[in-house]
């Protein structure tokens, strides 16, 4: 396959994702209420504009277009931060977690210090199944900030992922410190006495 065959199958099935998410989503927000429509009278204030039946829906060939426009950008400008971490952003969003890595990492080499982008590397590579990488973002993170919840918590969820009961131990009693009230120490509680049997 040539270059541009293997960058429009990426774009297609990004934007299969990306409509079937929002198909999903919408479905999903979605109430018992009747939709208020131009067909219904009298149920809108006098002095509300027209209602045209698209408002609210998307465009697939300019969230398409989007999508390429984005990748495209992130390609072609390797020294700009921001079109990296949106082109992270759009492969996560349909778990390709590994492309999300490679751009997360460009990002990172862009901005060392960039706080959400180490910890996005964390969550990603957790994500990913990578848990010895995702522990040293994660550690990495907290050098960082070290009372951030959702860190503290991804830190035990991978420890405990890789079978090491000391590390999940320590990272727990860090979270539970920061945190007494964190609805996951239940269960990595659980995790943790099931790991030390």
């Amino acid at each position: 396959m040539t270059r541009e065959n293997i960058l429009f199958a990426i774009i297609g099935i990004l934007f299969g994702f990306i409509v079937g998410f929002m198909f999903a989503s919408s479905m999903s927000q979605k109430t018992a209420i009747t939709p208020v429509t131009a067909s219904s009278p009298g149920t809108l204030p006098s002095d509300h504009p027209p209602l045209d039946g698209a408002q609210g829906q998307t465009d697939p060939q300019a969230v398409r277009a989007q999508v390429a426009a984005s990748l495209e950008t992130a390609k072609n400008e390797p020294n700009n931060f921001e079109a990296q971490v949106k082109a992270a952003e759009l492969y996560y969003q349909i778990q390709r977690y590994d492309q999300a890595i490679e751009f997360l990492l460009k990002a990172n080499q862009l901005k060392p210090t960039d706080y959400k982008t180490v910890v996005i590397l964390g969550m990603v590579n957790l994500d990913a199944g990578h848990f010895d990488t995702a522990e040293k973002w994660y550690r990495a993170a907290l050098k960082m900030k070290s009372d951030d919840v959702m860190v503290l918590a991804g830190l035990s969820e991978a420890t405990l992922q890789r079978g090491d009961a000391k590390a999940a131990e320590d990272a727990i009693a860090k979270l539970e410190k920061v945190d007494p009230s964190s609805q996951d120490l239940p269960r990595f509680k659980e995790k943790l006495a099931g790991l030390k049997k």
